[in-house]
């Protein structure tokens, strides 16, 4: 028996119209996604700023489906616990973007919120070798972060794979 799980689709809503926030996110829903993925940026971590925890409170709005935060930020275990207070369900965030992944992801946890780490294409898997039992989530990046609208990097496939 495989230990592999059914992908999950989880749309971000960096690219939807803000103005349509709730028929866009509901329309990503009734499509079948399975959490909504609120992508944030700081602006020193990647060179873009994107949405705050007050989106992920105004998602909340709109959906009883799980919502992930991918904070692309630096010191990330700073803004997790108003994420959490806004209504994440899910963090994730960069190991090289913290000094402590062990205690950012741990700190993820007992605030009840699932904890996940993004890996960018230069970042080997072995960054994760002791905070497997801390995570629910690796989300291999096909891009590097900070932009959308990029090409996919299929040389990413292996790291996938492994």
């Amino acid at each position: 028996m495989s230990s592999r799980r059914s992908p999950l689709i989880a749309p971000s809503i960096l690219a939807a119209d803000l103005g349509r926030l709730g028929e866009e996110i509901e329309a990503v829903v009734n499509a079948g996604a399975d959490w909504i993925h609120v992508d944030v940026m700081d602006g020193w971590f990647v060179p873009n700023l994107s949405m705050g925890p007050l989106m992920v409170e105004t998602v909340k709005r709109y959906v009883s489906t799980p919502v992930g935060v991918h904070l692309m930020i630096l010191d990330p275990i700073r803004f997790v616990e108003k994420f959490r207070d806004t209504g994440a369900d899910l963090l994730i965030v960069h190991p090289q973007a913290t000094n402590n992944l062990h205690r950012t992801l741990q700190r993820i946890r007992e605030l009840g919120a699932r904890s996940g780490v993004a890996l960018n294409p230069e970042i080997s898997p072995e960054v994760l070798d002791y905070c497997m039992p801390l995570l629910d989530l690796v989300l291999v990046m096909t891009v590097n972060p900070g932009f959308s609208g990029q090409s996919f990097l299929a040389s990413m496939l292996p790291k996938i794979r492994d």
